[in-house]
């Protein structure tokens, strides 16, 4: 039996579970409990946060569990506890003010309400006493409740002012646009390669300094930007080796990063999968919390690379994280859960880490060598612990140890598989198990790219599956119209822009891979759905929100790339690549003006708008419009898939189709062949693959 249970027991998001029993009486965000707030006149306290958040877990123990400190909560606030991945419109909203008041932010957010739900003083983890340059969170609870009695009027004009900066910052796109023959000039994406390549740490990978996140959108961004350039030089070859000049440097920064991902901690050796972000350069000790959409947005970009270099590593790793993925992450009926918790029996990390004496005792004789490629050692290299990291390259290591490559290899697939054997008897992190629409999205996308570069058929099937769990347990009973999130057959709140802009670029990926068009058809008709009922008038732009939503001060536009990419910048993508698609000329004319009226700022901050940067750099060079047609194409479409073709679309039929503009007016002969349009032209078919390239190489 539990002491304590507040309004959060009838939720089934593990986060707020973990707090239904609190001694704080927490309540859900809701009509009911606005409204409450209204009529008792007291402030509200907004704590939000997320399953797989350490620090959130820290403050849970060391004030929202202490009596005490609950009792001022209780008499005082109406406290309110959001899962931020169920509301992410919430959360956007109240982490604009949190970082209009201090500068910076993060989870846990804690943010402070009047009655009429505007923000007037937040901030992120404070300590049960006075710490870290921070107050303690029962001084800032007692400095909150002095202010509201005392200073009304100034709490009140704050929260206004606050309130009006958010609507403030939220108002670009308003302004003229830019002009397109600047925004698109040949130049703009030399430019943001210029400014990525500032940030660059050209020793470890990765941009910036610590704490260090995948920055996916950046990584893919230079291996496309190599990709043009390579093609741009007179002479030059496909392989990556033949490049030259700042293509060469993209390519370098780009593998750089991959590659120091792959050997540091951040990914898990032992089981696949990569954590959410390091907290060093090095990429040693993660924050060991592992998200859905990171490995997604991670398994994507990787089988890009695959594409483009044909390096054995990055085959793997995508191999080894959709494992992990299936083993950990997917539900019964083809969902994927959303994440795994960094912490387990109290302890950050404690389910990935050894001492070297319990990897002697299960290796025995072929420990030595799994240690000493492993950087495992008697003290540790983390916390008197061992996170398992590579120092020194496989084959590098080979050469120093003289042991033969296949006997190397042999001994550290064995250790590994012997060391998952032995992990899965410790106690695991919490599981995430709420199904996020647009997360599995991502994913599904995952999916199809990795069996394009792979021909893994088990991909293939995971996505089709996956779709069709999404199909049957998201939609709502209106056409085109989801729900957020799904959990015990439980489908809650409406869809975000994020969802549907994901969804419908899981569709097109979808059509790809299995040549049904009814995918295709599916993706117009839900991007048209987006356009009816995310539309902002006289911008171009989206909001976050559906029309009609009554419960938050402001609907947001999100536009930078941040962890997962802005919901507004894959639909510009989707708008893009569905005109060429259908011949619907004002959706690719939305689509440039979306990219003209922030341009500028993608060309100066690459790293923040890192998918509007490749669809900029996309609109530039020109997209491949690809069809194979003919008996048999199946062939010709895997090969196809084994190439590196970043920017194109494609299509392809068992016989000749009238219905898509890619595909009417176009043979199908008995023997398959590929057609290449670009720029309003079209090649002569050709029934190889090395003879398309060849077309590409040409153009």
């Amino acid at each position: 039996m539990h002491k304590h249970t507040n309004h959060l027991i009838h939720e089934t998001s593990p986060y707020l579970l973990q707090h239904a029993h609190n001694p704080v009486n927490w309540y859900p965000w809701s009509e009911e409990t606005l409204q409450k707030a209204k009529e008792e006149n007291r402030p509200i306290l907004v704590s939000i946060g997320y399953a797989a958040c350490h620090w959130c877990h820290v403050m849970e123990r060391e004030s929202f569990e202490d009596e005490a400190t609950a009792q001022i909560m209780n008499d005082h606030f109406i406290n309110i506890k959001i899962d931020r991945e169920e509301r992410p419109d919430i959360d956007h909203i109240y982490m604009d003010a949190v970082q209009a008041m201090t500068g910076s932010g993060g989870w846990p957010l804690n943010v402070f309400l009047t009655p009429a739900g505007k923000p007037f003083y937040g901030g992120t983890y404070f300590p049960p006493k006075k710490a870290f340059n921070r107050e303690s969170w029962t001084d800032v609870l007692q400095g909150v409740v002095k202010a509201f009695k005392e200073r009304r009027h100034e709490i009140d004009a704050q929260a206004e002012n606050l309130t009006e900066h958010i609507i403030q910052s939220n108002s670009f796109g308003l302004q003229k646009i830019a002009d397109t023959r600047q925004v698109f000039s040949k130049e703009k994406p030399g430019e943001a390669f210029q400014q990525i390549m500032k940030a660059a740490d050209k020793e470890w990978g990765g941009f910036g300094k610590a704490p260090k996140f995948p920055q996916t959108f950046t990584i893919q961004f230079l291996l496309r930007y190599y990709h043009v350039k390579n093609i741009e030089m007179p002479g030059s070859s496909k392989a990556p080796s033949s490049g030259g000049g700042l293509g060469e440097a993209a390519l370098q920064q780009a593998l750089l990063s991959l590659d120091k991902m792959i050997e540091g901690g951040i990914y898990d050796q032992v089981g696949g999968g990569f954590a959410r972000y390091s907290t060093d350069t090095e990429w040693l000790a993660p924050h060991f919390e592992k998200m859905l959409y990171d490995n997604a947005l991670l398994i994507s970009v990787l089988s890009e690379a695959w594409q483009l270099t044909k390096k054995e590593r990055y085959k793997e790793v995508i191999e080894e994280t959709m494992g992990f993925i299936r083993r950990e992450l997917l539900h019964p009926q083809q969902g994927f859960y959303s994440a795994l918790d960094a912490d387990s029996e109290g302890e950050e990390g404690k389910f990935y880490v050894w001492s070297i004496e319990e990897i002697k005792k299960i290796l025995g004789g072929d420990a030595a060598v799994f240690c000493s490629y492993y950087d495992v050692s008697d003290h540790g290299n983390w916390e008197e612990k061992n996170i398992l990291r590579v120092k020194i390259p496989f084959e590098e290591f080979a050469g120093q140890n003289n042991i033969p490559v296949e006997k190397l290899k042999n001994n550290l697939e064995n250790g590994k598989r012997e060391l998952l054997k032995e992990r899965s008897k410790r106690i695991r992190p919490l599981l995430d198990d709420k199904i996020i629409l647009g997360w599995n999205a991502l994913m599904n996308t995952a999916c199809s790219k990795a069996f394009m570069a792979t021909g893994n058929e088990d991909y293939k099937q995971l996505a089709i599956g996956n779709m069709q769990f999404i199909l049957d347990k998201f939609s709502l009973e209106k056409p085109d119209e989801f729900s957020h999130t799904w959990k015990n057959d439980i489908a809650k709140y409406p869809a975000f822009l994020d969802d549907y802009a994901f969804l419908i670029q899981a569709f097109i990926h979808l059509q790809e891979i299995t040549g049904d068009t009814d995918w295709l058809i599916r993706s117009k008709s839900v991007c048209q759905f987006v356009i009816d009922n995310f539309s902002e008038p006289g911008t171009g732009f989206f909001y976050y929100t559906k029309n009609g939503q009554k419960d938050v001060i402001v609907r947001k536009k999100e536009v930078y790339d941040g962890a997962t990419p802005s919901g507004n910048s894959v639909m510009a993508f989707n708008l893009y690549h569905l005109s060429l698609l259908f011949d619907k000329t004002e959706w690719k004319e939305r689509s440039i003006n979306m990219l003209s009226s922030i341009g500028q700022a993608v060309c100066r901050y690459p790293t923040s708008f890192g998918t509007w940067a490749c669809l900029l750099q996309e609109m530039i060079a020109g997209t491949y419009e690809i069809a194979i047609l003919g008996n048999n194409y199946k062939k010709l479409q895997l090969d196809l898939f084994n190439q590196y073709l970043p920017h194109r679309i494609m299509m392809m039929s068992g016989a000749e189709n009238e219905e898509f503009p890619l595909l009417a007016g176009k043979a199908s002969p008995e023997k398959p062949v590929i057609y290449l349009c670009k720029d309003f032209a079209c090649q002569q078919p050709v029934d190889s693959v090395a003879r398309f390239m060849s077309l590409i190489k040409e153009d």
